[in-house]
């Protein structure tokens, strides 16, 4: 079977960049498709790779590369490159970014300035690096500006957020096992496997990427309506809650670990951040490695995220403790982010709290107690001089009927069990080493004695023992089973060690 029809052949739709409905896209002969995995390079036979050649062929040519394009691609070991460019942005690259400004009438400076707030790079005015996408998009930015939904400073504004929400979008999706990238040392068989993959998931990417912004514009638009119906004049400042939520130990934790150890650690903690804080109704405004951002509209859904992050990390085996900061005012919102006084607060806080632990501004804990005197108590704590902000009054948070006390020997108890793994480790690791020292030393006192012969092997090995052996000079320590356990007549120090963890490690409900 060939690698699928001719390029006059193949319909519209999706992936060659025009509209056309899904119902009449064939399935693309998938014999000719080689996936990652099936064998490349050499265990592959020329029949296969040819069918593979045409198929992507096929999918170049209709998207506009030209025959020469794809022979030079071939024959320069580059067609997978070829293949990602043509595919993902379809059509020839005819136009200069001159020719771009005299087209669109769209004046050379305020173009350069729409490219890069994208986040594209320059290219010389005479470089052919824009194709019909690149015009359709730059009318579309005028036309927002004909037409006053925003200023031309405003849109350049919201392309700088849209283009750099979308180089995050883009670089989480393009990682092993979302696209074949780089799969197939030999670039015809990974442009293969890559139009194979992209032919279905770059169709269903955009189309998820486009409900979930109508769901988020959706969401934003409504909280503005209700911003106007409470009576708060446009352009005014909302009254939100503020959090943040900071990892203990993180730095010292991401210099021990390897960067698959690492990467499991922090998609571990935006992975509960996420669920939580979007689970009781609030917003994750941005996640900073270890520390994630979130505001809400009100204190108490605040205060159950708050004391919910920190129960969720104390019970989970991978992370260490976090704390939390929480305040209240007015924040001022742009391009998706918070900024004010109101915020800096609530930063300043979680740099000071202890492990496990929520602390509250004043102004959070007197709404709190207002709100919800029976779910939620507070204390307070002796003020503090924070930097740029003066005296405060600060309050620990809990539930009700809950004490700090309570809340310390929670973290004592979590620190203990943690402290008992890590000795449980070291007393494995010191088992290794010191049977290693005795097979290192048996090696010794073998090789200073002669070889016997295979019928007195039981009878030498046992004169041996009996000359080296504690019964014989009295200094060889008992094992370190013994030692630990009390019941060996060793040096102690063993169980002078396996004390000072249990000093740290020990029983939190004892005295």
């Amino acid at each position: 079977m060939t690698g699928g029809p001719p390029a006059s052949e193949l319909p519209s739709g999706p992936s060659s960049g025009r509209p056309g409905p899904a119902d009449a896209v064939p399935e693309t002969p998938r014999a000719s498709i080689i996936r990652p995995g099936d064998g490349g390079g050499d265990a592959l036979s020329p029949e296969l790779r040819a069918a593979a050649l045409a198929h992507v062929r096929s999918l170049l040519l209709d998207a506009g590369a030209t025959e020469e394009e794809v022979d030079r691609a071939v024959a320069e070991d580059v067609l997978d490159l070829l293949t990602v460019d043509r595919l993902l942005v379809p059509g020839r690259r005819r136009y200069s970014q001159r020719e771009v400004a005299d087209l669109t009438g769209l004046p050379l400076d305020l173009l350069r300035r729409f490219w890069r707030a994208l986040g594209f790079a320059d290219v010389g005015e005479d470089e052919r690096a824009f194709t019909d996408l690149d015009i359709e998009a730059v009318e579309l930015f005028q036309g927002m500006v004909r037409l006053g939904a925003t200023e031309a400073e405003t849109a350049l504004q919201l392309a700088r957020v849209i283009g750099s929400s979308m180089a995050r979008i883009a670089e989480a999706e393009v990682v092993p096992g979302s696209l074949a990238t780089g799969a197939e040392d030999d670039s015809v068989l990974a442009a293969d496997a890559f139009a194979s993959v992209a032919d279905a998931t770059l169709p269903a990417m955009a189309r998820l990427l486009e409900f979930v912004w109508r769901r988020h514009v959706q969401a934003a638009t409504r909280r503005t309506m209700l911003l106007r119906t409470l009576g708060k004049t446009a352009g005014a400042s909302p009254v939100l809650a503020v959090g943040f939520a900071d990892m203990v130990g993180f730095t010292l934790l991401s210099q021990h670990l390897g960067e698959d150890e690492l990467a499991a650690v922090v998609r571990r903690f935006e992975e509960i951040s996420h669920d939580i804080v979007t689970g009781l109704g609030g917003r994750v405004v941005k996640m900073i490695g270890d520390e994630v951002m979130f505001v809400v509209d009100n204190v108490v859904a605040a205060a159950r995220i708050g004391l919910g992050l920190a129960d969720a990390y104390a019970d989970d085996e991978l992370l260490s403790d976090v704390r939390v900061g929480l305040a209240v005012g007015p924040v001022l919102l742009r391009d998706g982010d918070y900024f004010g006084p109101t915020v800096n607060f609530s930063h300043r806080i979680v740099n000071i709290a202890n492990p496990g632990t929520v602390l509250m501004s004043n102004e959070f804990h007197t709404e709190l107690m207002s709100e919800a005197p029976d779910e939620f108590t507070g204390k307070a704590l002796r003020p503090r001089m924070l930097k740029d902000l003066g005296r405060v009054q600060l309050w620990w948070c809990g539930r009700a009927g809950q004490e700090p006390d309570g809340a310390g020997m929670q973290a004592d108890r979590r620190r203990n069990i943690r402290w008992e793994r890590l000795a449980e480790v070291l007393r494995d690791l010191d088992d290794l080493r010191e049977a290693g020292e005795r097979l290192l030393s048996k090696d010794r006192r073998a090789q200073m004695t002669d070889t016997p012969d295979a019928g007195d092997t039981k009878s030498e090995t046992q004169a041996d023992e009996g000359a080296d052996g504690p019964g014989a000079t009295g200094h060889e320590p008992a094992p370190v089973v013994d030692a630990r356990t009390g019941t060996g007549a060793g040096t102690g120090h063993g169980a002078e060690r396996s004390g000072a963890v249990d000093a740290q490690g020990g029983d939190p409900e004892g005295p």
